[in-house]
């Protein structure tokens, strides 16, 4: 609308706003009607409506004054004065102004010659299971050169809220190939565990690792891998798909890409869009489904941006108010749900500015899932892979996804003592930079060698190296077998005599 006219019929709004009624009215049927039939035909005259010329252009957003009411996260097409056709969504509405993001940019956007339609609906993808082994942009369109898969279902990427009553509690353990994660930080089915890493880390190279090697143990089911990169360079992106190419799992595998060089809005919708497919692939496919999104920390940056860019009052670091209920809005469409056999379990990555735990992504994130791995500069750094930080890594729910049934019987207590005696092994390096190494006693010297050995052995590992449980579990022993049995209070007798070899 220009100067308060819609360029469908130039009326002025109260005249257009009467008109439509009365034809809604009609379109509803001559007898009596309901006032949500009146509604939904209302709706649907207006959903084809156009504005030519729009009140303000900044960045990625477009704002448009006088126009009819629309819905929040509605689907907007843009029209530059090349007759170029941009896809938006509504972001925010209100009486006077309604503020749409665009996601191709408004590069080339001009104020009085851009037409704006509002599709009176959300932004909806096309999801089927032949999407697995396809690689698509942040909106879900291909860019594999291949065509668009048919799709099953229409769905909402903003998806559905869950009942909390209907949830399944997440039980069954994941088996990644990682020492550190099986032995240490067990991933379990429908669990949210977030990887804390930071730049320069090897956190995509995990996060490959984890894609190409998850499986679940004693059951015949389909699994499958939804991979969300947001922000990421171009040779990142060539990583990961020539790494799933390689192994042969990319058949199973659904990549979603919102490179560094495409609009920052794009990352906005990415993780949405993956989780879509993912609800479809679960709960209509009956598939156990992986979700990895790498970075959060971009798609933090770009909702900073959009924020700023509003003009709304920040928060901590710049950041909007609501960066935890955005951030939740995404992680808890994980999980299991009653007499569905499918589920989603995330691993959400994200690197921490200036390695900093407290900063607010990673200490929102942490509030949100079931625990963190966290990454350690300085074990990468004696060439340690994944530089996995013992203490500040947990799981909160790996004790009901380990022990007799699930992985071995002694998992449970040999993960508690290795945590116990890595724990002392870091008091005795921090007392040995002080007094240097001569001064500590033989027990120190024997933690040592405890500390070095489970860092070289059973958290280190080659990046193609596929571990089964059961190994991690045996180098666990082995690098307890260092100590002393009188020091390992947290086993049992039968586990020592049936496991320890010292």
């Amino acid at each position: 609308m220009k100067n308060g006219r819609s360029a469908a019929t130039g009326r002025a709004d109260g005249a257009a706003s009467r008109s439509d009624n009365a034809a809604a009215r009609a379109a509803a049927g001559s007898n009596p009607v309901t006032t949500s039939g009146i509604e939904a035909a209302e709706k649907r005259l207006l959903a084809g409506r156009e504005y030519i010329g729009v009140d303000r252009i900044e960045g990625p957003l477009v704002f448009v004054r006088n126009t009819h009411p629309v819905g929040y996260r509605d689907l907007v097409e843009c029209v530059d004065p090349a007759g170029e056709i941009r896809l938006g969504i509504v972001l925010d509405t209100s009486a006077d102004v309604v503020v749409l993001q665009v996601f191709a940019g408004t590069s080339g956007l001009t104020m009085p010659e851009t037409h704006v339609r509002f599709r009176g609906e959300p932004h909806t993808v096309q999801v089927s299971d032949r999407m697995l082994g396809r690689v698509f942009n942040g909106l879900g369109q291909p860019i594999d050169g291949g065509p668009p898969p048919t799709g099953e279902e229409e769905l909402d990427v903003n998806g559905r809220p869950i009942n909390p009553t209907a949830r399944e509690y997440p039980r069954d353990f994941i088996q990644t190939g990682i020492s550190a994660i099986d032995g240490m930080n067990t991933l379990i089915r429908g669990q949210k565990l977030p990887i804390f890493s930071g730049n320069g880390l090897p956190h995509n190279a995990l996060a490959a690792q984890i894609a190409r090697q998850a499986k679940i143990r004693g059951e015949e089911s389909r699994f499958a891998v939804v991979f969300a990169a947001m922000g990421v360079k171009h040779d990142v992106a060539r990583f990961f798909i020539d790494s799933f190419e390689r192994s042969g799992v990319l058949e199973n595998v659904a990549l979603f890409l919102s490179l560094a060089d495409d609009p920052s809005i794009e990352r906005l919708i990415t993780p949405r869009t993956a989780l879509t497919l993912a609800e479809h692939l679960a709960f209509s496919r009956d598939m156990h489904v992986l979700v990895i999104m790498t970075d959060m920390s971009n798609y933090c940056e770009a909702l900073r941006e959009i924020s700023t860019i509003r003009g709304e009052i920040p928060s901590r670091k710049g950041y909007p108010g609501y960066l935890y209920s955005d951030l939740a809005e995404i992680y808890e469409r994980s999980g299991m749900i009653k007499e569905f056999p499918g589920s989603i379990t995330q691993m959400p990555i994200l690197t921490m500015p200036n390695d900093d735990i407290s900063h607010p992504i990673p200490d929102l994130t942490g509030y949100i899932t079931e625990g963190q791995i966290v990454f350690e500069r300085e074990m990468d750094a004696r060439g340690i892979y994944p530089p996995v930080a013992g203490l500040p890594s947990l799981s909160r729910l790996m004790k009901d996804g380990i022990g007799e049934g699930m992985t071995r019987v002694d998992h449970p207590h040999l993960a508690s003592q290795l945590f116990a005696a890595y724990s002392y092994v870091k008091d005795v390096r921090n007392l040995a930079s002080v007094i240097g190494e001569e001064e500590l006693t033989p027990l120190d010297h024997q933690y040592l060698e405890f500390g070095d050995t489970f860092e070289r052995k059973f958290v280190s590992q080659s990046k193609i190296e596929d571990r089964t449980i059961e190994e991690t579990l045996e180098l666990g022993w082995d690098a307890l077998s260092l100590l002393p049995v009188e020091e390992l209070h947290r086993v049992s007798e039968e586990e020592i005599e049936k496991y320890y070899r010292g």
